[in-house]
């Protein structure tokens, strides 16, 4: 694909690859191994595991025993975040379950939103020179990785295993019951429909995530692309262009800020939600459980 393209921002750039034939999975005959979007899923994962323990516990050590226990600055503001992710998102949906899965929920979170803030810097730009150094050529490291419909698309599959595994383990008959919320006879239409719905719901989980995050970089490609086209035809008409392009570049990428956090709630909401509904149910006074 020509560096010209949008797309080469958002598309995956295979870095170690094997030949396989595995049908409609490797529709060019190969299995990726490594590429710049698993590269920066490793990436978040060591942000995630290594630095954000030891951004918590600085200067910690020049404070008394007692001052230690309060957080301030950066940990200051994980403690709300997380507070705030436990308390009024997972409670009111998990209720009695909350302790059980807020760990999952502040994983689903953060990871989410690193590689979605990850996937701004333009690493891109800078690995093919970077890899001329090492003597790599073609070396392509950066991008948003929830910008990739098989990694937004297996996050989902995590999910829908959460859904089902706990709703079988916790819910029990009252998880089997619920998908079949009518008489007994109509067993034969509404199961169908409920294990449909199920799906559909990891379905619009995995196609918001992925489509709001190449969204945001295919604007951004093309302003920038605007550019070089103008530039190409004149430099009055390349700086005429350039201005109100780069303004709007900036506040697109700010824009994009505030998407990547947003879209890390939403999924991690809708994923807190759709767990609630496999193991929070309620009974009425004749026995029968409602879904919550």
């Amino acid at each position: 694909m020509s560096t010209g393209s949008p797309l080469d921002h958002i598309v995956q750039h295979p870095i170690k690859q094997v030949d396989a034939d595995l049908g409609p999975l490797t529709p060019e005959g190969a299995v990726t191994l490594f590429s710049d979007h698993i590269s920066m899923i490793l990436l978040a994962f060591f942000v995630l595991a290594f630095f954000l323990p030891l951004s918590l516990r600085r200067k910690r050590k020049e404070r008394d025993e007692l001052d230690a226990l309060v957080p301030t600055g950066f940990a200051n503001m994980m403690e709300v975040t997380c507070q705030y992710l436990r308390e009024d998102v997972a409670r009111p949906l998990l209720e009695e379950h909350t302790d059980r899965f807020i760990s999952f929920i502040w994983t689903v979170f953060f990871f989410v939103l690193t590689m979605n803030v990850l996937g701004m810097v333009p690493l891109g730009s800078i690995s093919p020179v970077v890899g001329r150094w090492f003597g790599i050529e073609g070396l392509h490291i950066g991008g948003t990785p929830t910008a990739n419909i098989w990694v937004a698309g297996t996050m989902s599959l995590i999910t829908l295993l959460m859904i089902v595994v706990n709703g079988l383990r916790i819910g029990k008959m009252d998880y089997i019951k619920h998908f079949c919320p009518g008489p007994l006879w109509m067993a034969p239409i509404l199961v169908p429909v409920e294990i449909a719905g199920l799906f559909a719901k990891i379905f619009a989980l995995t196609v918001r995530l992925f489509a709001n995050m190449v969204a945001g970089h295919m604007v951004l490609a093309v302003l920038t692309g605007f550019i070089i086209s103008a530039g190409s035809a004149g430099l009055v008409m390349g700086f005429g262009i350039a201005v109100p392009v780069v303004a709007g570049s900036v506040a697109l990428s700010l824009l994009e800020l505030f998407v990547a956090l947003l879209q890390a709630f939403i999924f991690t909401f809708l994923t807190t939600l759709f767990i609630g509904m496999a193991v929070v149910f309620h009974h009425d006074e004749h026995g029968e459980a409602a879904a919550h």
